[in-house]
């Protein structure tokens, strides 16, 4: 077997770690519990790089948490923890003269466990539920109420009768998701760990098959024809759930940058803002530019927007008009009209290939393309 030299070994004191090349691989050293160790620097997950993890005593013995999603392997033989059975590539290590040598080639060799049960696998192959004859009609509440002390909406109220009318005068299939009903986590910024960090499905959801955010994926990307969002306007902004839920659409929208692949085609978008309050025209400008950073359409008169100004603090008042309102009776369906109208003209000649005037990574400044396709080849060699 044909050795490498890789490092001193002064460049490695106990309780640290360090990561190497051995010919075109990185590789993980470790030198813990008097002992030099060395595994693939790839997590078998998302390719994380190991070296830069944590290490710490659990379950028994030493383990190494991949910075990027927690993955976990022990770094005397890359084993997986108990009940877990992943297998993580190990390299011999000789140490001569001072220095390290590891083996030209892994003595173990990387497998990832296959699971039986796949329950992100319609996320994962993009099983679309929409059809050339479909209309579904989604809505998104993002207010944020305590069901124990009811009290009345004026953007999910207004929701749900465009919601009402899409089904009734076009025979729509209709769905409302609530935000508040839903227990999901909040984004944990895998992306400032790296790009490739985040993932599609988003790996918090890979974590919780049951985190909430699911049935949004499902619904918004899979399912819907339209897309209704509904927000409060809370100091000048659209609510707390409402970014909640967009943070964690970053792994829609990431996929252009990293892929160069759209997920949501051929959808149409439209926005209910209200508030007691001024700030409709900006809460509606920061919604579209995002939703049409995902993909989404918007038909001319794209918001319906209730707001009685600056003045007016008296929120009971307010209340009492909108439920009276004729313009909002009327605008909730010229909303839906606009929205069902411009679905069809897509449905008539659908878009397949569409263009992203979006940032990519290897056009970031100071990546070099060689440099990016060199790079990118070894995460994809070492997860395949």
């Amino acid at each position: 077997m044909n050795y490498m030299e890789v490092c001193s070994l002064s460049d490695l004191p106990a309780q640290s770690q360090k990561i190497v090349t051995v010919g075109s691989v990185k590789v993980a050293l470790f030198h813990y519990n008097n002992q030099i160790t060395a595994m693939g620097n790839a997590c078998l997950h998302k390719a994380g790089p190991l070296g830069m993890g944590n290490v710490d005593f659990r379950y028994g013995d030493w383990y190494v948490v991949c910075p990027w999603h927690g993955w976990e392997y022990r770094i005397k033989d890359g084993g997986a923890p108990p009940g877990s059975h992943d297998q993580q590539a190990m390299y011999e290590v000789k140490v001569e003269d001072g220095k390290i040598l590891l083996s030209e080639k892994p003595v173990v060799k990387a497998k990832r466990a296959e699971h039986a049960e796949k329950p992100l696998l319609d996320l994962e192959k993009l099983m679309y539920q929409t059809t050339p004859d479909s209309l579904n009609v989604l809505g998104i509440s993002t207010t944020n109420l305590n069901e124990s002390l009811p009290r009345f909406s004026t953007s999910e109220n207004a929701l749900e009768k465009a919601l009402d009318y899409a089904k009734t005068e076009y025979g729509a299939a209709t769905r409302m998701i609530k935000l508040r009903d839903l227990k999901f986590r909040h984004c944990e910024g895998f992306y400032s760990q790296h790009e490739n960090a985040c993932t599609w499905p988003c790996s918090i959801s890979e974590m919780d098959p049951h985190d909430g955010m699911n049935e949004v994926y499902r619904a918004m990307v899979l399912w819907a024809d339209v897309l209704l969002v509904a927000s409060p306007i809370r100091w000048g902004n659209a609510s707390s759930l409402y970014f909640k839920m967009a943070e964690r659409l970053n792994c829609v929208q990431n996929q252009i940058t990293l892929k160069n692949r759209v997920l949501i085609k051929n959808k149409v978008a439209s926005f209910i803002i209200t508030g007691g309050q001024d700030n409709i025209q900006q809460v509606a400008a920061q919604l579209m530019c995002f939703y049409t950073d995902l993909g989404f359409t918007f038909p001319p008169f794209s918001f319906l927007g209730w707001s009685r100004g600056w003045t007016a603090e008296d929120m009971d008042r307010n209340i009492a008009q909108f439920q009276k309102s004729k313009y909002i009776d009327r605008g909730v369906k010229e909303l839906v009209d606009n929205c069902v109208c411009l679905s069809r003209q897509i449905k008539e000649k659908p878009v397949v290939k569409m263009n992203t005037p979006l940032p990519k990574i290897e056009e970031a400044p100071g990546m070099a393309e060689d440099d990016y396709r060199d790079e990118e080849q070894m995460r994809l060699d070492h997860i395949s």
